[in-house]
């Protein structure tokens, strides 16, 4: 068995013994935005297209299944499905047009597009505005599983997480994920050797953006909460830092930044506006030092170390 496999099973029986530990519902939140951010990090650490509307899809999500299980009945397991789709299809919308410009150009063009969709979620009934959608029930998975519980929630939680991971980690390590790095790396060329770039970019988005439903519709179910917080643009610059703090363009490295960020602003939640100066702090010193974030960083002196040291989600010695 290789050492990454150890690793992800010692992660994996850590995970399973975690909330007899630590308060079930701070993991849950953990997994939702880890979730987010490495389906963020499919799209711009292997795609290299840089999205500062992804909060529009969580959010959208979210909203979704809550209002799936408040106002049309639907058990949880069909609410998180419909969140998830609705996501996608909007990411099927935004991406479409958002890929006719590259740079800068489609990073405004996402945020625009996410901006619309806060103020749409500001101004339907469905939302309940500034209020929110509060006191979501969990309901039963199947009909059968009392998702009240809070041990039987976190462990659906945890499954969610580890679907869309292993998903996540399946497309990086196909051809179509070679075809996404190729993207990144040399447009031009991939183009030239007859790649229908523009397909690749979309469908790269819309299961960026599928994901990210996942891991906010998951969100709502476990929190019985959705609200403006989940579309606002601040929404999309903390997956950003979650992203970049873990390790852009590493499977692991978002997991780390997602359990980092949340930590502190759950554990630092006292100190008030001083939390937005204290990660705004860990972002300059992220990209002036630690520009790999700290799984790249880990990794790159691994490699400089020992020829055979791998972490989960990085790849190992050639």
């Amino acid at each position: 068995m290789s050492r990454t496999a150890i690793a992800y099973l010692g992660l994996f029986v850590l995970a399973i013994a975690a909330p007899f530990v630590v308060y079930p519902i701070f993991l849950m939140k953990c997994l939702c935005f880890a979730l987010f951010a490495c389906a963020f990090n499919l799209l711009i650490g292997y795609t290299g297209l840089l999205s500062f509307g992804h909060a529009a899809f969580f959010g959208m999500a979210g909203y979704t299944a809550g209002y799936a299980i408040k106002g049309w009945g639907l058990p949880p397991e069909l609410a998180v499905i419909a969140g998830t789709l609705v996501a996608a299809a909007l990411g099927y919308v935004v991406g479409w047009l958002a890929i006719r410009r590259q740079g800068i150009y489609f990073a405004m063009i996402t945020l625009a597009l996410a901006q619309m969709v806060y103020f749409f979620c500001v101004q339907v009934p469905f939302t309940g505005a500034e209020d929110g959608l509060q006191n979501v029930p969990r309901g039963r998975l199947f009909g059968v599983i009392d998702l009240k519980n809070d041990f039987n929630m976190y462990y659906l939680v945890l499954a969610n997480f580890i679907l869309g991971y292993a998903l996540i980690h399946r497309i990086i390590h196909s051809p179509f994920g070679q075809v996404l790095k190729s993207i990144r790396e040399n447009e031009p060329r991939a183009l030239s050797l007859g790649y229908e770039v523009d397909k690749f970019k979309l469908l790269a988005f819309v299961l960026s953006a599928g994901l990210s439903g996942l891991a906010g519709a998951t969100k709502t179910l476990a929190l019985g909460l959705a609200s403006l917080t989940d579309v606002h643009w601040h929404q999309s610059g903390e997956v950003v830092l979650m992203t970049l703090l873990g390790g852009l363009g590493t499977v692991f490295g978002p997991v780390v930044g997602a359990f980092t960020i949340t930590a502190l602003q759950n554990y630092l939640a006292g100190l008030g506006s001083w939390v937005s100066v204290i990660m705004g702090g860990i972002f300059v010193i992220c990209v002036l030092i630690f520009r790999r974030g700290v799984v790249g960083e880990i990794q790159a002196l691994l490699k400089r170390g020992t020829s055979g040291g791998t972490l989960p989600g990085t790849p190992g010695p050639k």
